[in-house]
């Protein structure tokens, strides 16, 4: 019973930052129960208060990707709602990002974006489509 007990209950920050089960301790189910038969699921949310961000944090920890619109919040709730998901995407090691007209692609680890949308409007080979109607 020489050993160390404290070297066992208490790692240092290298070893902690190189262990990868520290981040997936925070989801809720495995990768294949996430994803079943290949599939993987895309929510398109466009909360109305403040008090739905914790069900789109509820969504990446489930590793879902969320596409958030917050053109039906103010701009404090607006905020809000964005630093709260922020938070729970660094949290799950996610990313986020801003593509365009108050809308964000919310990512948990288990999926790669490649690409970004620009938000030049100042560009000279830019328009504005915003009223463009596009039905299926």
């Amino acid at each position: 019973m020489a050993k160390n007990i404290f070297k066992d209950i208490f790692k240092s920050e290298d070893e902690m930052l190189d262990d990868d089960s520290v981040t997936e301790q925070f989801y809720d189910v495995t990768p294949e129960e996430a994803t079943p038969k290949g599939t993987s699921n895309m929510i398109l949310f466009e909360p109305r208060a403040y008090s739905e961000a914790t069900q789109i944090a509820d969504y990446l920890k489930k590793r879902n990707t969320v596409v958030l619109n917050l053109k039906r919040v103010t701009k404090d709730q607006a905020k809000r709602i964005a630093d709260f998901v922020s938070g729970a995407v660094y949290a799950i090691g996610g990313t986020m990002q801003n593509i365009g007209g108050g809308s964000f692609l919310c990512t948990p680890k288990n999926v790669n974006v490649e690409g970004k949308i620009s938000n030049d409007k100042d560009e000279k080979n830019t328009h504005n489509n915003e009223d463009l109607d596009i039905q299926w």
